[in-house]
């Protein structure tokens, strides 16, 4: 679109903010019932259009999962904003309140935070998800899909706008853009955008972060990590590693390194385990590692270059690595993951404290998949995202992630001296 067309639209964005805002909660609840009805009514329509970006794509098999919508995933995309509508109002909260020394009455109240462009890849449940989100919000969104999901992406728009339409509120509080040139002009305008989440692969996201003048809260990529401690227990540590790597291996919260206790006793169980559920393990082998040497002559597995540590695989392939201590756990989850989840399996109650708050990531774990990084199952409906930033938000991130605050004083005259 041309640079006026985008300062038009980005206005009309501006001037729904005002009105987003401002709406009751239950107003705003009655809104979100009726896109989930909506979305349910055009489940045709939507599975169609999915059906040609289907057609379309040439993308790997785990994306191509991303991609695809059936009966099931417009249940859930549905049952999501149905979700966000029942969750309480992060608007008008008071987070603190005290008085000074002058007797002025000081609020720090939350408040939306008002534009918020969404860029994204290959999933239409991000576009609902995102748009329920920020409705819920009081916020107002720019999305930017991958154009992989241009029909399905603008099928799930169309059923939102419809109930906009219904309920007289502005199509603008909902704008979709579909091109690469759209979205490059569109991160220069930190006058009318307040906040950009880029959310897929490592190119977006150094594209978004590279181009933007307007504040970035990354979604990066999931290195992962689940670290089993020499006291493990094997049922658990065998059943979590299954689940945090081959449940979904396409979404960023599933593992792609494991971290093995020198004195663990499990590795060959573990090994067995991943190869008999098809994971294709890479071993990274040491010159001290000789039982790992020798099971990798037994289970015929690839070896492992240092550089693999850095890998996003998305797909059942992980690495595999022996550790001396706890302490190497940390720094080598430190040094190569992404931020994103890491788990310890352990008995051992100190093990685990350092391991929660000594390893640097969003979501820390102890005993338990790194599955559950995911705004759904942290009750949060569904999520724009997870970031790995620290500002102003981290891990899965809710309608409470999407709110800023403002101070409101009360005096009586009062003036400084």
């Amino acid at each position: 679109m041309s640079k006026d067309t985008l300062i038009e639209m980005l206005y009309k964005a501006n001037e729904a903010k005002a009105i987003i805002a401002k709406l009751s909660d239950n107003f705003r609840n009655e809104v979100l019932r009726a896109m989930a009805e909506e979305i349910n009514n055009k489940k045709e329509l939507i599975l169609n259009a999915n059906e040609l970006d289907i057609n379309n794509a040439n993308l790997s098999s785990s994306m191509m999962d991303r991609l695809r919508l059936d009966d099931t995933k417009i249940k859930l995309i549905s049952k999501a904003i149905c979700e966000i509508s029942q969750l309480k109002s992060p608007i008008g909260r008071v987070i603190e309140g005290w008085e000074n020394y002058r007797g002025l009455k000081i609020q720090k109240v939350s408040t939306p935070i008002g534009v918020i462009a969404m860029i994204y890849e290959a999933r239409a449940n991000v576009t609902s998800d995102s748009a329920a989100l920020c409705f819920k919000s009081g916020n107002v969104c720019i999305l930017k899909g991958g154009k992989e999901a241009l029909h399905s992406n603008k099928a799930i728009l169309e059923a939102l706008h419809c109930v906009l339409d219904k309920f007289d509120l502005p199509k603008s509080a909902i704008t979709f853009i579909d091109s690469r040139e759209d979205t490059e002009a569109l991160l220069k305008e930190d006058k009318y955008i307040d906040l950009v989440i880029p959310r897929g692969g490592e190119g977006l996201i150094r594209f978004v972060t590279q181009n933007s003048t307007i504040p970035v809260i990354k979604h990066d990529k999931g290195v992962c990590h689940l670290y089993l401690h020499k006291d493990c227990n094997k049922d658990m540590a065998l059943k979590i590693a299954l689940n945090a790597k081959i449940q979904k291996p396409s979404v960023c919260n599933s593992i792609e390194c494991i971290l093995i206790h020198r004195e663990c006793k499990i590795l060959e169980d573990l090994i067995e385990t991943l190869s008999e559920n098809n994971v294709k393990i890479l071993a990274f082998v040491e010159n001290k590692d000789i039982k790992l040497s020798n099971l990798v002559k037994k289970f015929n597995l690839e070896l492992a270059k240092e550089s693999d540590f850095y890998n996003e695989y998305g797909d059942n392939t992980l690495n595999l690595k022996i550790v001396d201590s706890l302490n190497d756990a940390i720094y080598h989850i430190n040094k190569y993951g992404s931020s994103h989840s890491d788990s310890i399996i352990t008995q051992d109650y100190e093990v685990m404290s350092r391991f929660l708050d000594e390893v640097d990531s969003a979501c820390v774990y102890v005993n338990a998949s790194t599955r559950f990084s995911d705004g759904g199952e942290f009750g949060f409906g569904a999520e724009i995202g997870i970031s790995t930033s620290k500002l102003h938000s981290r891990g899965p991130m809710g309608i409470d992630s999407l709110v800023s605050y403002k101070y409101k004083i009360y005096g009586n005259g009062d003036i400084r001296e």
